[in-house]
Order: structure tokens, then C-alpha cells, then sequence
């Protein structure tokens, strides 16, 4: 087995998953909910999908996690038709700890680093 596809599973989930609870889906509950990563089992059985709540109390916070878990199925339905994966991960949620300003503009500043580094013809520094 090519030993990364697990990151590029997860790379993929974590860019179907954000555009789809961002975009698609309807619960209240789910609003200011950023999916800021996503780790897939070497197996590709489980992922662990870390979500930011910005702007929300402790109670927001744990009512969008149960919302997102009470979607899981309807998440891995709408994977499944995206993604071309024999079998795509049970879905598991958990709230990002750190979501100040300062970690959110560095998670996106390590985003465009990474991606920086994969596109050809560009000179590393």
C-alpha cells in the first residue's frame, strides 16, 4: 500500500467535509463550524475530523459536535458520491481546543505552505 495515501485521503475528506457542512447543510447549529483538519487510520477505517466553533459558548460547542455526529451518515452518503473510495471512514468528531485568531491564521498559513511545496516549478526557499 502506498504509504501516503492515507494523507491524501484525509486532505480529501477534509475538503469535501468543509465545503459540504459549510454549504449544504442546514442545521443551525452547525453555523461558524470550520472543519480545520482531519486524520485517517492507516487502515482508512476511521477518520478523526477536528472542528473549530468560532463564536461559540461551551454549550454551542457541544451541541455542534452532536449535530455533526448526528450526520455522520448522511456526510460518509454524500463522500461516498464524491470521492472514489472503496470504502469510506467512519466519521469521528471532536472539537479543536485552540481556535483563537492566532492559531486559525497559522493553520492557514501552514495550508498554503504545504500546497506551495507540492506545485511544480516553484522554488523552495
Amino acid at each position: 500500500m502506498d504509504p501516503h495515501r492515507a494523507e491524501r485521503v484525509s486532505e480529501a475528506l477534509r475538503e469535501e467535509l468543509a465545503e459540504i457542512i459549510e454549504y449544504e447543510l442546514s442545521d443551525p447549529r452547525l453555523l461558524g463550524v470550520t472543519v480545520t483538519g482531519v486524520l485517517v487510520t492507516p487502515d482508512l477505517k476511521r477518520a478523526h475530523v477536528t472542528a473549530a466553533v468560532t463564536g461559540g459558548t461551551p454549550d454551542q460547542d457541544r451541541q455542534a459536535i452532536q449535530a455533526l455526529e448526528h450526520a455522520s451518515h448522511h456526510l460518509r452518503h454524500q463522500l461516498s458520491s464524491r470521492l472514489r473510495l472503496w470504502r469510506v471512514p467512519e466519521l469521528h468528531f471532536q472539537l479543536q481546543s485552540d481556535v483563537g485568531p492566532a492559531a486559525r491564521v497559522e493553520q492557514l498559513l501552514d495550508r498554503v505552505r504545504k500546497n506551495r511545496k507540492k506545485e511544480p516549478g516553484t522554488a523552495e526557499k
